[in-house]
């Protein structure tokens, strides 16, 4: 545990550095990133295991919990299968939305590491001790590659985790916010359903006949497009998805139904999150009575979306 006056300490440089570090618009990382990571950790007060006896006192007191093979995911040659509850949560429902989008399953290749078993190259700032990390295997197969890519990407636009494409060796290295994912995900589960697509379906039939919205839809699920496969299963959000407390969520709106909110992250631009939901920037200008190109973190845009 650290003292108080240090996480006083780490509190100011969290929210210091939260305003300058650079969000990625690809899957490199930076200095900045880890950061953020680690100082997230030091504010919420996790646990850093410095030996195997730390990892099992975490476990003892509940703050780790461990993690199985499944049907949608395997674990290769991980000696500590050990993560924070809400983090276990995501990698548990990736798997699900992997395996149903790929046919195949998820490779996880590394999760809570003490910090005297760390690699030698790895950051002193990593939060692998604290459980709040998981690393990926990078998949062979281009389509799930590129799907995984992409879901990810997505979920870190929403605030509730950073993934970094590392090469040596290659992994995707993904940092779980635990607090804005449990948010996040309060906000999608709200009398959930399950639906297998049709031949035949699109996202926009889907939501008419489901009460809801493909925006939603996408959120729940991980989809950044519009392309579904006869035979996946869709989670359908329920009445009570649109949270306003979730940290970027898409939300759809009562009175516009194309509509949807994203709250501004560290180092964003208006080009890039134009880019990020196929508008423009004089779109967002007018639709948010911007002058010129300044956001505030935390801000929150109006996005108009074109679903047709």
């Amino acid at each position: 545990m650290r003292h108080l006056t240090a996480s006083f300490v780490a509190a100011i440089i969290f929210f210091s550095v939260a305003q300058t570090v650079v969000a990625q618009s690809s899957l490199r990382g930076s200095r900045s990133s880890i950061e953020y990571q680690h100082t997230h950790a030091v504010v919420n007060g996790y646990g850093f295991a410095h030996t195997s006896r730390d990892v099992s006192q975490l476990v003892s007191a509940g703050e780790l919990v461990k993690v199985n093979e499944s049907r949608t995911m395997v674990i290769h040659n991980v000696s500590y299968p050990y993560l924070r509850p809400q983090v276990k949560t995501l990698l548990e429902r990736l798997s699900n939305q992997y395996h149903n989008a790929c046919g195949e399953k998820l490779t996880v290749t590394s999760m809570t590491r003490p910090i005297a078993r760390q690699p030698v190259n790895a950051s002193e700032e990593s939060v692998h001790p604290t459980g709040m990390a998981f690393d990926l295997r990078v998949p062979s197969n281009g389509r799930c590659r590129s799907w995984l890519e992409r879901t990810l990407l997505t979920l870190e636009d929403y605030n509730v985790l950073d993934v970094t494409r590392e090469r040596r060796p290659p992994h995707y290295h993904v940092a779980v916010f635990p607090e804005p994912y449990q948010q996040y995900l309060a906000g999608i589960m709200g009398q959930q359903r399950d639906y297998t697509v049709r031949r035949g379906d699109t996202l926009v039939a889907i939501a008419s006949r489901m009460d809801t919205t493909v925006a939603q839809i996408r959120a729940a699920n991980g989809i950044r497009g519009d392309l579904i496969r006869v035979g996946q299963t869709l989670t359908i959000p329920g009445s009570g998805s649109a949270s306003a407390s979730a940290p970027v969520m898409m939300q759809a709106q009562a009175s516009t139904p194309r509509e949807i909110e994203h709250r501004v992250r560290p180092g964003e631009t208006l080009w890039r999150i134009a880019n990020r939901y196929q508008t423009s920037v004089d779109a967002l200008r007018n639709e948010n009575g911007l002058a010129g190109d300044l956001l505030n973190v935390g801000q929150v845009l109006r996005v108009v979306l074109d679903e047709s």
